[in-house]
């Protein structure tokens, strides 16, 4: 059964961080829609001195963040003792769990261009004091998948066609991934019924049940075993999302996402109180 579009949106300008300029395709008005995905950004920007101040050091707790370059990169450090550089075509995968405080600096690539997206996921109550962890995941490790109709689909998590990704071991089973739809082309892909599942387009245009689909457009569907996508004149580029709800309360304050007001007033408390750090740093 096709799922039927059950909302769409135009991502928002929003100033974050230490004065960023992105725009936010859904956030925390919007949550409980689309379980257990919190949060997505989209970062692309033409100007550096839009987003070089970047996102210096702040706290998460009880959430996964996953950032996406397709230009530039992005400097990160964190409580672990993990440093580095994603660049273009590659994933930070950090799972904040019982606590972390990590930094985000994006540059610029040659042209002066930063794009990238992060998604925020939710963790299960059972999973939201877990150990933190962080992964690296460089574009030769997500395998690239051409469809039987042409399309082209970067697995960053999640399966398509047999083929898995890098991500393994997620309690809400993501599938994430980019896909490049050729002009003119009609595509299918199947969810596991249900999964919440949503797009966000970021380049060309496409046809949904008759819906006109352009860039920063988020459609979320309705439940069902498959969404179908008519690319355009100019083909369709889209990152696809699906993930098993919680049905779980959230209760979220800032950078920290709990199930209850009390654990929320307790992450804070730690915060100032210096305990809000439970795994020392690796090295």
């Amino acid at each position: 059964m096709i799922r039927k579009i059950q909302s769409i949106r135009k991502a928002e300008a929003v100033l974050e961080g230490a004065g960023v300029h992105l725009h936010r395709a859904f956030g925390y008005y919007q949550q409980p829609n689309f379980d257990p995905f919190l949060m997505l950004d989209d970062l692309r920007n033409d100007d550096p001195e839009r987003y070089l101040a970047g996102f210096p050091w702040h706290p998460h707790r009880g959430i996964e963040t996953i950032t996406y370059m397709l230009e530039g990169s992005a400097a990160h450090g964190d409580s672990l003792g993990n440093d580095g550089i994603i660049h273009k075509g590659e994933v930070q995968w950090m799972t904040a769990g019982s606590g972390i405080i990590h930094q985000e600096m994006p540059k610029p690539d040659a042209s002066g261009r930063m794009y990238g997206f992060q998604v925020w996921t939710n963790l299960p109550a059972k999973e939201k004091m877990c150990i933190p962890r962080y992964r690296d995941i460089r574009a030769k490790d997500m395998p690239i998948v051409t469809s039987p109709e042409g399309s082209i689909v970067k697995i960053i998590c999640g399966e398509y066609l047999g083929i898995r990704g890098p991500v393994e071991d997620i309690a809400v089973q993501p599938q994430y991934w980019d896909v490049h739809i050729p002009a003119n082309v009609q595509q299918r892909f199947i969810v596991q019924k249900g999964f919440t599942c949503f797009i966000y387009a970021y380049e060309g245009s496409a046809t949904i049940q008759e819906q006109q689909i352009g860039n920063r457009d988020l459609v979320l569907f309705e439940d069902g075993d498959e969404i179908e996508v008519s690319s355009g004149s100019m083909g369709f580029r889209m990152l696809f999302f699906s993930g098993k709800t919680l049905g779980e309360p959230v209760s979220w304050r800032g950078p920290i996402v709990m199930n209850t007001r009390e654990e929320i007033q307790l992450a804070f408390n730690e915060l100032e109180q210096g305990t809000f750090i439970k795994v020392k740093p690796s090295r």
